[in-house]
């Protein structure tokens, strides 16, 4: 996805309706959804491709250069017919945000496109040290490509970290790691959550499919229960809350980095953990560096031990 910013100022109110007048001053674009995650991932020093849909717009160029500025491999986008970019325009006022306008067609792609995208992750992922799945609920993740990437993943032994949305969330069984947030857990369940009950969080990882359920808990943390009985309760390590735009994104990418390096689920999540506590203390979607989140976890047990 592509973000777009229109920021301006407000002076009077419309003679047409009761609405602001925004006269725009600046224009601006940044990388959103899968990409941001993509962001994510090479600000950590590792190399990325992205597998995803596009439309043959202007949008999409935009979208293919901003990633190509970052070393992001982009031979897996596939640009879809009769299909726009998916963006989305703030409009912003003095900080302010007016009103957000989105530019996208969610219905599910053709069985043709999803096969498209099938060779794609067939062929990128003989070199990839682990997989991110972001779905993100715009037509691209049907349940033949969810399934096709998750059944490479166990053939070669990559993990996969899933971060699901509600229209497929029972479609990603046999992921590494799934990790859905605290509401997307709690609509998909019909049912209050029990973060703390290790007994109910390996309930949900059996019900999902998955090897380790990380439930993020927003300023309450996390909750990562793996197979095996290993649970843990990670508490929020955020000293401020600034923005929490791109958190989850964040908290995929240092998932995906440190299971490709082989850290076990529970020193990745002990990592993403930090390093959502530095992306939400920006404004903004931003990234966050190894030595910011090194740092961030350098404070925290000082501040334990003190």
């Amino acid at each position: 996805m592509l973000d777009r910013y229109l920021t301006g100022s407000v002076d009077r109110i419309s003679p047409e309706a009761p609405v602001p007048v925004v006269r725009v001053e600046t224009e601006s674009w940044a990388l959103g959804g899968a990409g941001n995650v993509a962001a994510n991932v090479v600000a950590l020093g590792a190399q990325c491709d992205v597998v995803g849909g596009v439309g043959r717009d202007p949008e999409g160029q935009v979208l293919r250069s901003r990633l190509e500025e970052l070393g992001v491999g982009v031979a897996g986008l596939v640009e879809l017919e009769d299909r726009p970019t998916t963006t989305k325009t703030r409009i912003m006022a003095r900080h302010q945000h007016i009103t957000r306008i989105d530019h996208e067609d969610s219905s599910d792609i053709s069985a043709e496109e999803a096969e498209t995208l099938a060779d794609v992750v067939r062929v990128l992922s003989p070199s990839a040290a682990a997989i991110a799945v972001e779905d993100y609920n715009k037509g691209v993740l049907v349940p033949s490509l969810i399934q096709t990437t998750l059944t490479i993943g166990k053939e070669t032994s990559t993990p996969t970290v899933v971060d699901p949305k509600r229209l497929r969330f029972f479609d990603f069984t046999g992921a590494t790691v799934f990790k859905p947030n605290s509401r997307e857990l709690e609509d998909a369940l019909g049912e209050r959550l029990r973060p703390d009950d290790p007994d109910w969080m390996n309930e949900v990882r059996e019900r999902l499919g998955c090897e380790t359920l990380l439930l993020t808990l927003g300023e309450s943390g996390m909750a990562v229960q793996g197979r095996g009985q290993e649970y843990m309760r990670v508490p929020t390590a955020a000293r401020e809350v600034y923005d929490v735009s791109g958190a989850g994104d964040t908290v995929t990418a240092v998932m995906a980095v440190a299971l490709a390096v082989d850290a076990t689920p529970l020193e990745a999540a002990v990592l993403a953990n930090h390093a959502a506590a530095v992306e939400v203390g920006k404004a903004g979607v931003a990234t966050v560096s190894p030595e910011e989140i090194l740092r961030q976890q350098e404070a925290f047990v000082e501040k334990g031990t003190s």
